[in-house]
């Protein structure tokens, strides 16, 4: 494709999928130049839509934390439908790391997501996963997310989680309540989570960190999958159930 292709590409795609963009033969010069290493979201997500390609293998970094970021002086970003706002361009932190915007880009992550987790059972010696449907709700920078009444892999083991969003790092707490006629026999267990926000705004991924029944520390992979931008009544309903179902 050429650039004006592809720029028109990404407006379809963006169009297509219900999040307009004004998507511009400038802005695929900055991103082919590296002037650009991290697009905005809604540019993000129509890339890949366009391509097929996850955004971090068409040659875009992943931000990390506390980096310093400038703002481009041009008005024609705009991601659809709102003030029009400058795609930022970020500078090289020490290490070559890529830097961070220190606000969150990726608009409100309310909604229904996937949570995942994986933990090793040392009474049964195997590792196993847990799963949940949770609400997420975002005010300002904090996230809470409770799981649906049954949208777990393990009945009536009700999870919360309670977080902060500092650009794309996502820090709290969690608890889970296990079910009490299963192995762990209603017991509590909670501890603390750390996740990266992807670019896309579309999933976050780390790690938990928490007590063993033994009262040794533990820790494990976590993810979070967006599933749906809703939280009616009727949404909730259709993802009320085991996601294994």
């Amino acid at each position: 494709m050429s650039q004006d292709d592809l720029a028109l590409a990404i407006r379809q795609a963006g169009k297509e999928a219900g999040e307009p963009n004004d998507c511009a033969k400038r802005n695929v010069q900055r991103w082919e130049s590296g002037k650009v290493l991290s697009p905005r979201p809604v540019y993000a997500r129509a890339l890949e839509r366009v391509t097929g390609l996850p955004i971090e293998a068409l040659g875009f970094a992943i931000p990390v934390p506390n980096a310093h970021k400038t703002d481009e002086p041009t008005s024609d970003d705009s991601a659809g439908g709102g003030p029009k706002a400058a795609e930022q361009r970020v500078t090289t932190a020490p290490g070559g790391a890529v830097p961070m915007a220190k606000h969150n880009d990726h608009g409100t992550l309310s909604g229904i997501w996937l949570s995942r987790y994986e933990y090793h059972s040392s009474g049964r010696g195997a590792d196993f996963t847990g799963e949940h449907y949770v609400v997420v709700l975002q005010h300002g920078n904090k996230l809470t997310a409770r799981s649906l009444p049954e949208g777990s892999s393990n009945p009536h083991s009700p999870l919360s989680l309670d977080l902060t969003i500092d650009g794309n790092v996502v820090t709290g707490t969690w608890r889970e309540e296990t079910a009490r006629d299963g192995y762990y026999a209603g017991a509590v267990y909670h501890g603390a989570v750390q996740l990266l926000v992807e670019p896309t705004g579309r999933k976050m991924s780390g790690k938990w960190v928490g007590f063993g029944k033994d009262f040794d520390v533990n820790t494990g992979p976590w993810e979070l999958t967006f599933k749906d931008a809703s939280t009616s009544k009727a949404t909730m309903a259709e993802y009320n159930r085991s996601p294994s179902a």
